[in-house]
């Protein structure tokens, strides 16, 4: 059973739901949510007194309202009794209102969620899409880290195997010789620096939180490699739990969603429910743009930023200098900074909390700007 708050303020949104549940009539208006309640086994009563009727699809029931509607919910004789589904909802909706004030201690640093934070792209690898090679020695890598950091990079995630689509797998060794010996360099100079990893492999992630990284950025959302969950807890380190539909290899193969939004969440939720199940304290949420994601899929994601709010996780995006925006604009890879600010800013203002990007300097004024606004 799975429970979201969805956000119908979006008029092709509400109709869309509107199709899937059949509903007759229009309740749409502007500041309009939806509770759904999806994979309900056994029945349901058909009138509940504190909220209108529920609308029904299979086992899913979708109700319309405010939040205030939903928690009437919380009081019916029904819910009371059922505590599987009282527990989602409750959960749900208590992670979308309190969304804005998450607060994880990494390190010795205080991250307080109701601002968004820059995580700097370092990529020790001489093939990744954007800057594949430029800082694949150590002492370059290290320097463009200390520059970064200076322009106001809360976090440096550092990886030493391409994602990008197409690419393949990395051996364990050749991935370990890439990004141990940075990290060791980076916290030799800065000890206080935050460091995340990023991996899809346990061995990798186990040196690298030996070394002082603090965080794990697992692309694969713990799929790849079960056994990193494990290594995670060992350390006490946080976890980025991102969806990815296929591997880099294939994953751009005309990727096909029946229900977009509805696929990641439920992923990002199973996966969250494994990780807190292996003890791991502090998890992020990344619906992974451009990971198995058409055009249209990457700017849906960002439209609908918000509907990721009842995961209960910070929501972090990583849009910089990725294909759908030069694809959009016909922009070359070395052109796109300012267009990723400018979809950045659109994914703070729908509540991502980290920006994973290569242009430091233009996330850290998103970030202010942005929290002057919203």
């Amino acid at each position: 059973m799975t429970s979201q708050i969805i956000d119908l303020s979006f008029n092709d949104v509400y109709e869309r739901y509107k199709d899937e549940y059949r509903i007759i009539g229009d309740y749409y208006s502007k500041n309009l949510l939806a509770l759904e309640i999806r994979n309900l086994s056994g029945g349901f009563p058909e009138k509940l007194e504190e909220i209108n009727l529920p609308f029904k699809n299979k086992n899913n029931l979708l109700f319309f309202g405010l939040l205030s509607n939903f928690k009437s919910l919380l009081k019916n004789e029904f819910v009371i009794k059922n505590n599987e589904l009282k527990g989602s909802i409750e959960s749900c909706l208590k992670n979308f209102e309190h969304y804005d004030s998450l607060m994880y201690k990494i390190k010795d640093r205080n991250f307080v969620f109701n601002k968004s934070y820059i995580m700097g792209i370092l990529n020790v690898t001489p093939d990744s899409f954007s800057d594949g090679g430029k800082y694949f020695e150590r002492d370059a890598a290290a320097d463009h880290a200390f520059k970064m950091i200076d322009d106001g990079a809360d976090i440096i995630d550092v990886g030493g195997e391409s994602t990008r689509p197409g690419s393949d797998p990395v051996p364990v060794k050749e991935e370990l010789n890439r990004v141990i010996p940075v990290i060791n360099k980076i916290l030799s100079a800065k000890p206080d620096a935050i460091i995340s990893i990023d991996t899809t492999k346990h061995k990798v992630a186990e040196e690298a939180l030996k070394c002082g990284a603090s965080i794990v950025n697992d692309v694969s959302g713990l799929t790849f490699d079960p056994e990193i969950a494990d290594v995670i807890k060992a350390h006490d380190a946080s976890l980025i739990i991102m969806h990815i539909k296929g591997k880099p290899k294939d994953m751009q193969n005309n990727p096909v969603y029946g229900n977009l939004i509805e696929e990641i969440y439920n992923f990002l939720s199973a996966q969250g429910e494994k990780a807190n199940r292996a003890g791991i304290k502090n998890i992020f949420a990344d619906p992974g743009i451009g990971f198995g994601k058409k055009i249209s899929d990457n700017f849906e994601i960002i439209k609908r930023l918000a509907d990721f709010k009842s995961l209960g996780y910070p929501i972090v995006i990583g849009v910089s200098r990725k294909s759908f925006i030069g694809k959009t604009l016909n922009l070359e890879v070395t052109e796109r900074d300012h267009a990723t600010a400018l979809v950045e800013s659109a994914a703070v203002m729908n509540g991502a909390k980290i920006i994973r990007t290569h242009n430091v300097k233009f996330g850290v004024h998103v970030s202010k700007l942005v929290s002057n606004i919203a």
